[in-house]
This record gives C-alpha cells, sequence and structure tokens, in this order.
C-alpha cells in the first residue's frame, strides 16, 4: 500500500478529458504500485476516509497516472478541486462482474455478443458500468438496448456515446 497526500485537479480544455476532475499518481508511485507497468489498472484503499475499490487510474504519458474522481466520489468526499486529499492506494486484482441483465441480452443478440467478445475486459466494462450507474430501470433498460444496438453495428463505447450525441 502506498500513502500520500495531493491536491485534487481539474482539467482545462483537453480533449475529451476537459472538465475532469482527478488527482495525479505521480511516476514513483505508480511504480511502487506495479513496476513497470504503462497501461491503465485498478487500485482500491481510501481517499481521506472513504473506501474506495474496482477504480481505474488512466496513464497520461511519461510513466504517470491520474486516478479520476467522479461526481458521486466527489460528493462522498465533500470536496472539490484545489482541495487536499490523503491517498492509500494498493492494486485492486479482484474480478469485476459485468451487469447481470445486460450480459443476459448478449446472449439473445449474436453479432452484439460476437463484437463484445472481442474487446478487451476494459472495454467490455465501459458497457457495464454505464449501464450500472443508470438510477433507473426505465434507463438501465434504455442502456442495455442502446449498447446492443451500438454493439451489433460494430461500435465501441467511445463511439456508441458519440453517435447519441449527436441524435440530441
Amino acid at each position: 500500500m502506498v500513502t500520500f497526500k495531493t491536491i485534487i485537479l481539474k482539467f482545462g480544455e483537453l480533449g475529451e478529458k476537459t472538465g475532469w476532475t482527478y488527482i495525479s499518481i505521480s511516476v514513483d508511485i505508480a511504480q511502487k504500485l506495479i513496476p513497470g507497468n504503462k497501461k491503465s489498472f485498478r487500485v482500491k484503499g481510501k481517499l481521506d476516509e472513504c473506501k474506495i475499490a474496482s477504480v481505474g487510474i488512466i496513464p497520461i504519458g511519461g510513466g504517470e497516472f491520474i486516478l479520476p474522481l467522479n461526481a458521486d466520489l466527489r460528493r462522498k468526499l465533500g470536496k472539490k478541486h484545489g482541495a487536499m486529499l490523503a491517498v492509500q492506494l494498493s492494486v485492486d486484482t479482484s474480478e469485476l462482474k459485468l451487469n447481470n441483465d445486460f450480459i443476459e441480452c448478449l446472449h439473445d443478440d449474436a453479432e452484439a455478443k460476437e463484437y463484445f467478445s472481442t474487446l478487451t475486459k476494459s472495454h467490455q466494462r465501459y458497457f457495464s458500468n454505464w449501464i450500472d450507474t443508470a438510477k433507473t430501470d426505465a434507463t438501465k433498460i434504455n442502456r442495455i438496448a442502446q449498447s446492443l444496438n451500438a454493439l451489433s453495428k460494430g461500435m465501441n463505447y467511445a463511439e456508441m456515446l458519440q453517435s447519441l450525441k449527436k441524435k440530441d
């Protein structure tokens, strides 16, 4: 487990990361977690007194990573960018489970299932996590349908989101 203090940061104009709130994971800290690794991986631990698990950290180049802080996590912490944060992290090797309803529906759509199986585990989780974060059953059902439709067209998660924005 690595322990450090850091400041919560926020991206300005930076492509797809514009407006993201995050903490920076230095090269030294990343190397203590997984020596020699330069790919995304999941961590668990604590941010102040808030427990986290299965949170992905993302490489940004030069061996540095970021840990994005979504709105739900920021609310739990009660902090915004510029605030100091006590961090305790270790690698999380637990297996993430995909949304059961989504997987059942995939079994009924051969094209979507075939394309989904070609995606990396992390990219498969994007779809599942998006479905899991739905606040109502109606939204969950809609997201499953949108995911299946996109997958049957050979679209990855980012392409699906872009196509959904174009419809709005």
